[in-house]
């Protein structure tokens, strides 16, 4: 007679995921950035940030102000995609492309599907947006609502991260790209030493929940950066002895939280580096609206604030840098 199978027994507890260094907790008394002489950081806010971040750094450049080269390099969601075209010192290309792009809205629109969603990537998207803090459970519901949602498959949004920055090569080692662990919530930082192509580590931070599937990261599968209370993610740069950080808002006039972040958040992080010992340059956008952050149509008006803002920030700034 056949032995009857024996059923395994259940596991009493879940097995933690081995050590992979990419986890980071948000920490501004760790000094992360101690030794280092000069960090940029590049904030998120769609392909309206990115346009505007673009222009502001490319009429910077023309005007003689070059942040490229910094010690350390951050860069969350737009920002992550800006700064691995800064630091493969194609911020001119880019430029161009973009202006170029803003006249198709419908090819600029594929970076950033916000029409016909399903209703599990609604359900993703809106659980992201509304959130109005960074709590471990809050980042962890969100995380799941994006594996959850019926998004486009994991190999699209690398592909067009590709054919923007025309490389799979990290570009240099101090880019720092930000990223959130879809299941467990932890903050992971991507950089040359992961062995990640540069364009799965920028389609990780850019998956926006809801609009992007999660991205694998080594065993993990991450979503946007800025799932995570920080959209530029200074405690990475406290330490150094200057930081350029481009952010999407300061929090000004804005009255509760949205996206996980405070209204207080981001001039509680440019305090909290100050404090570290480094001086900040922080510069916005004079104007922008959450809710066109993913519409190609507001791309023409981001170009022309971004290059008018930095026609008036160049000799600050190059004073700044000297």
């Amino acid at each position: 007679m056949a032995a009857t199978p024996v059923p395994p027994s259940a596991p009493t507890s879940v097995a933690e995921p081995p050590p992979d260094g990419l986890a980071m907790p948000r920490d501004f008394g760790a000094g992360y950035g101690e030794g280092l002489a000069s960090g940029v950081s590049l904030g998120g806010g769609g392909v309206f940030f990115v346009a505007w971040q673009v222009a502001y750094l490319h009429e910077l450049s023309l005007r003689g102000v070059d942040i490229a080269g910094a010690q350390r390099v951050v860069g969350t969601s737009a920002g992550s995609l800006v700064a691995s075209v800064l630091e493969a010192g194609n911020i001119g290309r880019m430029a161009k492309e973009i202006a170029v792009l803003s006249k198709v809205p419908k090819l600029l629109g594929a970076l950033a599907p916000a029409a016909d969603l399903h209703p599990s990537q609604e359900r993703a998207r809106d659980v992201f947006f509304l959130a109005q803090d960074c709590e471990p459970d809050t980042i962890r519901a969100i995380g799941h609502a994006a594996l959850a949602a019926r998004a486009p498959g994991p190999s699209v949004m690398p592909r067009n991260v590709g054919i923007i920055l025309a490389s799979r090569r990290w570009p240099a080692a101090a880019l720092h790209i930000t990223c959130v662990d879809a299941y467990t919530g932890e903050r992971c930082v991507v950089t040359q030493a992961a062995g990640v192509p540069v364009t799965r580590a920028v389609a990780a931070s850019s998956a926006v929940p809801g609009l992007f599937t999660p991205q694998p990261i080594l065993d993990r599968r991450c979503m946007d950066g800025g799932v995570s209370g920080s959209g530029t993610h200074l405690d990475l740069l406290v330490g150094a002895r200057r930081a350029v950080v481009l952010s999407l808002s300061d929090g000004a006039g804005f009255d509760t939280g949205a996206m996980t972040v405070t209204p207080s958040s981001f001039l509680d992080e440019v305090a909290a580096l100050e404090d570290g010992g480094t001086k900040v340059f922080h510069r916005i956008p004079e104007t922008m609206d959450l809710l066109t952050l993913m519409d190609p149509a507001a791309v023409p008006e981001a170009i022309a604030m971004g290059r008018r803002q930095a026609a008036a920030d160049a000799d600050e700034l190059r004073t700044f840098l000297a």
